[in-house]
């Protein structure tokens, strides 16, 4: 298993409501750096950013349901992540963080924003799931095929030959497919089990479109900087393509967009030196 031998960060967990939610914490300077992971994904995958940041103090949360937090049953409604979020940095007196949230991170950071303002002086939402506002409220996303995802493995290195040339992981860094191989799995009854589990995966992407997920009331009312990394990948309508409102940051009072190239969705898998510059533009 690989690490910073530099800087490793310490594993916490706070506890609320009967969940336990696990926290990496690297430590060094405010504003503390807060990463927000995609559903599916864990608080490790955010490492080769980390890495670019070794002053800095760096915050990486679990969400329910993911990595080493706890896993509730299904559903997974959108509205419980940002209040989740919430705990973990007031528990730790997280303030004035920057936001830094990927896919589902980026609507966690952007509903967390909006119930506690003094949490984040500023967001990075990179390619986020905050969708226009009229696809609210239609028809939910099948995610049959996700409950049919492969979950147990004899091993990381199993895992990451698995996936190292199947899309859309062949696009990645091999440094982050193999963070993500080597924190993505649990042990159990001899096995590895994904940390992340296909019905849970699937819960969120069929909750995705509800009501309760809709941020563009709050949105308005935002007032710190935003930067909106969105995907330029225009292939095929896989997970690959951006499920980001081509007009959300001009919804923010002080939005600014930066269109990632050809990146897909997963820029911080493909591009950690890009997330990095935009963060650096906030410090």
């Amino acid at each position: 298993m690989r690490n910073d031998h530099t800087r490793p960060p310490e594993l916490t967990s706070v506890t609320s409501g009967g969940l336990s939610f696990a926290v990496w914490d690297w430590p060094g300077d405010d504003p503390a750096l807060l990463f927000a992971h995609g559903t599916g994904f864990h608080g490790r995958c955010w490492d080769p950013v980390i890495r670019r940041f070794p002053s800095q103090r760096c915050l990486a949360i679990e969400a329910r349901g993911h990595g080493r937090s706890s896993k509730p049953r299904p559903p997974y409604r959108w509205g419980a992540f940002g209040p989740d979020m919430l705990v973990v940095l007031g528990r730790l007196g997280v303030r004035g963080a920057i936001g830094i949230g990927h896919s589902m991170g980026g609507h966690t950071v952007t509903a967390a924003s909006a119930l506690r303002p003094a949490t984040f002086s500023a967001l990075l939402l990179i390619d986020p799931t905050i969708r226009e506002p009229e696809l609210y409220g239609t028809t939910p996303r099948d995610a049959s095929f996700v409950r049919r995802r492969r979950a147990r493995f004899s091993s990381a290195e199993e895992m990451f030959e698995h996936y190292r040339h199947r899309p859309p992981f062949e696009s990645w860094e091999r440094e982050v497919l193999r963070d993500y191989c080597d924190f993505g799995l649990l042990s159990s009854d001899g096995e590895f089990v994904l940390a992340c589990p296909p019905e849970v995966e699937a819960s969120i992407y069929e909750c995705s479109k509800e009501a309760q997920a809709n941020l563009h009331a709050v949105i308005p009312s935002l007032m710190r900087p935003v930067t909106v990394l969105r995907a330029g990948y225009s292939g095929p309508r896989t997970f690959s393509r951006s499920p980001t409102d081509p007009h959300l940051a001009s919804r923010f009072p002080y939005g600014r967009e930066v269109l990632a190239g050809d990146h897909s969705h997963f820029i911080p898998m493909e591009a950690p030196e890009l997330v990095a510059d935009e963060i650096r533009r906030f410090l």
